[in-house]
């Protein structure tokens, strides 16, 4: 059974001090159709390294298949050397910017964005989550485009605006902090490598009253052109300056997160073989909501993630439709 396997494959816990911290299972259906499952810790990859897997697996297999020696070109660096450079890097004034920065952007910062939940909080946060699809169709990604260059704004910035005045409205909050990823590779050296570069930015975006729709795009682009420019400083080191009142219930500093997934393509291509992915049903949630999205053929597709010991599946269908009509 492929989903009894995949799913005790991905739940079993990773040694971090011994290893190894990545799994392969090559699971064989029949004579003539395998199904491949890759599994690796956080630590050691992030999003954008999944397309450097994927094209040097692609590559590799292609060279073995034909007795060819290794194809891949020498790496100019390692992620320790990328490790050491960002210490180097991070002290001294520049450290202190950075710290300064974050002290000031979250200082009396809400610990909580208050939604509406179907069930009570839990006293210890639980991780059981669900995830409802999201698709905003070709018309209005055009129209959603058409607004952001008119405002000279980024289309994530105009998706950011549009999921945070849902969730002051549903919260009734005029101050919302989102959680942001971001890729983190700064240099061209670290775009072969894989490792985990990612950080995330906390974004604190305050809606004025009778605010109109140009001064919000501009407020947003304000706030997430700032996040960028101080984006150096790790997450958990933001967490320790803020130092917010610590509750087991939720995560510090935000609980809601925005995801906009525009990292290479991933593209297996392995010679004599038809490849098709294995769709995999998130049963997790580290957030109380996070949206997920990213722009396809189809307009703008993704997902919206939700703690399931918060909220019934009815309610965040209905605040995705609030999202579109937004």
């Amino acid at each position: 059974d492929i989903e009894a396997l995949t799913a005790r494959m991905f739940s079993e816990p990773f040694d971090l001090a011994r290893g190894p911290l990545l799994r392969i299972h090559l699971a064989s259906q029949s004579s003539d159709e395998h199904v491949l499952l890759v599994c690796m810790h956080h630590i050691v990859s992030d999003g954008w390294s999944m397309a450097v897997v994927t094209r040097e697996l692609s590559a590799l297999y292609a060279a073995a298949l034909r007795n060819q020696p290794d194809p891949l070109a020498a790496l100019p660096v390692q992620y320790a050397d990328f490790a050491q450079w960002q210490r180097a890097r991070l002290q001294g004034q520049r450290l202190q910017q950075q710290a300064s920065f974050w002290q000031q952007a979250l200082t009396d910062a809400p610990l909580l964005l208050e939604l509406p939940t179907d069930h009570p909080r839990p006293a210890q946060q639980r991780f059981d989550g669900e995830s409802v699809e999201i698709v905003l169709p070709p018309r209005l990604a055009l129209q959603l485009k058409a607004l952001a260059q008119r405002h000279g704004i980024t289309l994530y910035m105009t998706l950011l605006a549009g999921w945070a005045a849902l969730l002051a409205k549903l919260s009734g909050q005029d101050d919302v902090v989102i959680g942001s990823p971001v890729a983190g590779r700064t240099r061209a050296e670290t775009e072969g490598l894989i490792g985990c570069f990612v950080n995330t930015l906390a974004l604190r975006l305050r809606l004025a009253e009778k605010q109109s729709v140009a001064s919000w795009l501009s407020h947003t682009r304000d706030q997430v052109l700032s996040a960028q420019a101080h984006a150096e400083l790790p997450f958990e080191q933001v967490v320790e300056l803020v130092h917010p009142q610590r509750n087991l219930a939720h995560s510090p500093i935000f609980q809601v997160l925005f995801a906009w997934q525009n990292l290479p393509e991933l593209r297996l291509q392995l010679p004599e073989l038809e490849i098709s992915a294995l769709e995999q049903h998130i049963t997790t949630a580290q957030f109380d909501l996070m949206l997920m999205l990213a722009e396809s053929d189809a307009g703008i597709r993704g997902q919206l993630n939700y703690a399931a010991s918060l909220f019934e599946r009815s309610t965040v269908e209905r605040w995705a439709q609030y999202l579109q009509r937004i």
